[in-house]
């Protein structure tokens, strides 16, 4: 009887290992390949899911920029990614041979088809990553880093990535063969697309990283250990994973020691980031350092944004587009209209924007050119919403009501300078910023969040140089900005 039982369970436990198996290839409903030239030397290969999650990845593989290592950095990956109803799309990129222009146009291509493509493919066009080997690694980062918002990954994947450009701490051939000889002798190009210098702060997408600490090939430290530093100096979420040993290139090969540890790492990490609902109203926060989070660690969790989109729940979708010591005034010493993160909000396409500038541009040094203040507030409005531009002016509401197609815009007044840190002059902004916004809101039928009355009591609220708020500073100030929201239809 004890026999029969057992011959039993391994019949069935076989059974169950073959249908397992069987589940495991059917994962992938279709593959096939487009190309991205005419000539067909650059092309991907598209997995997509039976079940799909709405999220996908587009796969860049290694080589050294001059060869494809698409197999175990490449194709391999689909059984697994499918699996998971991820959407896969590997690209078969050309070799740079000193023109680094022709890789990166490649898969800035990929990531328009995919986009353009996302609800044919049930993808979610808001949930697609890119995932880099080695000098794989290093083209996913400058995509990351240096491309236009419309082709920036929403986060990246970089295993033992080479990431600087100076032969001298990297991967030689990598670093001639992306820059070419000429490039090579030109500090300035090897500083930027060395892209730990190109971390920016909110715009660079999360990521993790995943390398050995025995790696012969790209040294760690210099390279993803650098990518992580910066991304940690800056704020954003980037998560490091070292494994003791398997040197470099094992990719989703099962030779690797800790192939399954690394399975199970990348697939935890996946499976906690949290992408925007497809239809989420769109919320641009646009500011100064009090915006960008100045004294706040971690900014992109603990900032006033962060804590705005806490608050208005998952039916939202919250960006931080602040960038510190920035001013409205375009003569101003850093005009924030002048920045990548005034390009991404325009291209974030908006529903509702948050404005809070001002604060930098009472400085004597930006307060010379009072004059045009009026006006550089009416550009920076009427770009957003360009409708405005051509509503009648001086009729209130009548005027917003003018351009539904555009965002509904609130501007926000500065809060109070308790100090005159930096030379910020708190005369200026409450008795001249201050109500050229009021006068530039009532023209254009804006809503005013007055933040500066709002903590006139508030010097408990602002960290020791009397500017920037503290945790309770941000948190009220995400409270009030939520607070008006809601009050809208």
């Amino acid at each position: 009887m004890c026999l029969f039982n057992l011959n039993h369970m391994k019949k069935l436990l076989t059974f169950c290992l073959l249908l397992v198996a069987l589940i495991a290839q059917a994962q992938t409903a279709r593959k096939f390949t487009i190309n991205l030239t005419d000539d067909g030397k650059a092309h991907m290969v598209a997995f997509l899911p039976e079940k799909p999650s709405g999220r996908a990845i587009v796969g860049v593989p290694g080589g050294g920029y001059s060869m494809l290592s698409n197999t175990h950095e490449g194709t391999q990956w689909s059984d697994w990614l499918n699996q998971q109803g991820i959407a896969y799309f590997v690209v078969n990129y050309r070799l740079p041979n000193g023109d680094r222009t022709i890789p990166i146009s490649d898969v800035e291509k990929t990531f328009r088809i995919v986009r353009d493509s996302a609800s044919v493919w049930n993808i979610q066009p808001r949930d697609v990553g890119i995932m880099g080997f080695s000098a794989g690694g290093h083209l996913a980062s400058v995509i990351s880093t240096l491309s236009d918002f419309e082709v920036r990954p929403d986060f990246t994947i970089l295993f033992y990535p080479v990431i600087s450009m100076d032969e001298r701490v990297s991967h030689k051939y990598s670093c001639l063969n992306f820059l070419g000889e000429e490039g090579q002798k030109n500090p300035e190009l090897v500083r930027q697309f060395s892209t730990q210098n190109a971390v920016k702060r909110h715009l660079t997408p999360p990521a993790i990283i995943l390398m050995s600490s025995d790696d012969r090939l790209v040294p760690p430290v210099t390279n993803g250990v650098a990518y992580y530093s910066a991304m940690r100096n800056a704020g954003n979420e980037c998560a490091m994973y070292i494994y003791p040993t398997g040197d470099h290139g094992w990719g989703v090969g099962p030779w690797f020691k800790y192939h399954d540890q690394m399975l199970a790492d990348l697939g935890n990490w996946l499976n906690n980031r949290q992408a925007p609902q497809k239809d989420a109203i769109r919320v641009a926060c646009i500011g100064n350092s009090i915006t960008d989070g100045h004294g706040i660690d971690m900014a992109d969790q603990h900032g006033y944004p962060a804590l705005l989109q806490q608050m208005l729940g998952n039916n939202y979708w919250v960006k931080n587009f602040g960038v510190s010591g920035r001013t409205l005034l375009n003569q101003g010493d850093m005009p924030y209209m002048k920045e990548t993160a005034w390009r991404d909000a325009q291209a974030f396409k908006p529903d509702i924007v948050i404005i809070k500038l001002g604060t930098n541009d009472s400085k004597p040094q930006n307060w010379q050119y009072a004059a045009s203040f009026k006006k550089d507030l009416q550009q920076l409005i009427t770009t957003l919403s360009p409708g405005l531009a051509t509503s009648p002016k001086k009729k209130g509401k009548k005027a917003r009501q003018a351009s539904p197609a555009g965002p509904k815009i609130y501007l926000c007044t500065p809060i109070p300078a308790f100090k005159s840190s930096w030379n910020i002059n708190e005369s200026v902004i409450a008795d001249s910023i201050i109500p050229l916004q009021q006068e530039v809101a009532k023209e254009y039928g804006l809503t005013v969040i007055d933040l500066h009355t709002l903590f006139a009591n508030g010097s408990d609220m602002v960290q020791p140089d009397g500017i920037h708020p503290n945790g309770k500073g941000v948190r009220r100030m995400a409270e009030i900005i939520a607070e008006e929201l809601k009050k809208q239809p």
